[in-house]
């Protein structure tokens, strides 16, 4: 068993272990990691890899052909990336302006499912961090649910890092509380991606549904 193996092995016995995390999905952040970790972890079982970088993703990509991933981006999105985007992954977790939204709506191949997207809110409030304003979601999330080469999944976020749990714990309940309410005014959602290496046991404990991690997987990056 390669380490890789092993330490994914270990973080989906730990997801198990934490109340209510039956139906929890482990995104594996590939990021700076090279195509034979990624073929490593997928042999040992995970499927769902997520990318920070397009080139360094498309690379990738042309790699593993042979493989059967599900690839998610969850970095920061520039507008003359939409194109490639929308093209070449299942996933994004990271839509935050409705200039990008529509951009990556219009460029969807229209032999492709829609684009599974979640939106980024800025739940701590930091100027230096992506994400939409809590005060703007319900508005936004009603314009993508408008497009019909996306489909809203739901809501992702990055809090603020903090060793204190209360803290972490209370970020994380302010997400799922946005989630709630945009359920309850009729958007059908039924993703919650929060929660990384160091606080996803955390995060589950708030209604996590995807948990990203990457150091815990793969070991500290380069």
């Amino acid at each position: 068993m390669t380490s890789i193996s092993k330490h994914l092995q270990d973080i989906l016995a730990s997801i198990q272990s934490v109340p209510h995390a039956q139906h929890v999905c482990l995104l594996a952040v590939s990021k700076a990691q090279s195509a034979l970790a990624i073929r490593e972890a997928y042999v040992a079982g995970q499927t769902l890899f997520g990318e920070n970088y397009l080139q360094e993703a498309l690379d990738k990509q042309a790699e593993l052909t042979d493989l059967n991933i599900e690839w998610h981006f969850i970095g920061p999105i520039q507008s003359n990336k939409t194109q490639l985007i929308a093209q070449h992954f299942t996933w994004v977790h990271s839509v935050d302006r409705l200039k990008i939204a529509q951009r990556l709506n219009d460029a969807r191949p229209l032999n492709l499912p829609p684009l599974q997207v979640c939106i980024q809110i800025n739940v701590s409030g930091e100027a230096s961090k992506s994400g939409i304003a809590l005060n703007e979601l319900l508005a936004f999330a009603t314009a993508i649910q408008a497009l019909p080469q996306l489909k809203l999944r739901g809501l992702m976020a990055i809090p603020e890092p903090t060793n204190d749990d209360n803290k972490q714990r209370a970020q994380f309940k302010q997400v799922r509380e946005c989630y709630d309410a945009l359920v309850a005014n009729g958007f059908a959602l039924d993703t919650l991606s929060i929660g990384m290496s160091d606080d996803y046991k955390i995060a589950i404990t708030q209604g996590a549904t995807i948990v990203r991690i990457g150091s815990a997987l793969f070991g500290k990056r380069k």
